[in-house]
């Protein structure tokens, strides 16, 4: 496996190939990844949000998704992510339930703002208090909110995560 200091370029070049062919050919966004390990490649994945009507189907989640079912497990330790460009904040958090070893990214937040995505809004969201959000978070605690909780404590055979 690469050195979380130094990335496979030939690695990062191809997300951004895949990323450019993904827009001609009309499938969604400019946007790919892939998830290596010890320079071979695990899965990819592109954006597929317009082709598939899924908002979450950013090219990190679908190669998060593919990596985790070719690998059999719901972890990514020790193995690269390569994108396209610099994770957004569902993307973000896909990564880091994910656990893989480094992220190495092409492009940026910024420039990618300056193509129309711009996650600048829901960093912004996210700081503030649920009920102060654009898309209110009520909370509405009953009786039962944390019974699944409590089952899952419970639970001999739990897989943990």
């Amino acid at each position: 496996m690469s050195s979380p200091r130094r990335p496979n370029l030939e690695l990062l070049e191809y997300t951004i190939t895949l990323a450019v062919e993904n827009v001609r050919g009309g499938k969604g966004g400019p946007f790919a990844a892939l998830v290596a390990t010890d320079g071979k490649v695990i899965a990819e994945g592109v954006n597929l949000v317009t082709s598939t009507n899924d908002p979450t189907a950013h090219a990190e989640v679908v190669a998060i998704r593919r990596a985790c079912e070719a690998l059999g497990t719901f972890q990514l330790t020790g193995a690269e992510l390569y994108t396209s460009c610099e994770p957004c904040p569902m993307c973000l958090g896909a990564i880091f339930w994910a656990r893989p070893a480094v992220v190495f990214y092409a492009a940026t937040c910024i420039e990618a703002a300056a193509a129309g995505f711009d996650d600048a809004l829901i960093y912004r969201q996210i700081a503030l208090p649920g009920d102060q959000r654009i898309i209110p978070m009520i909370h509405v605690p009953t009786p039962r909110s944390g019974h699944s909780f409590e089952t899952w404590r419970h639970q001999r055979q739990r897989v943990d995560y």
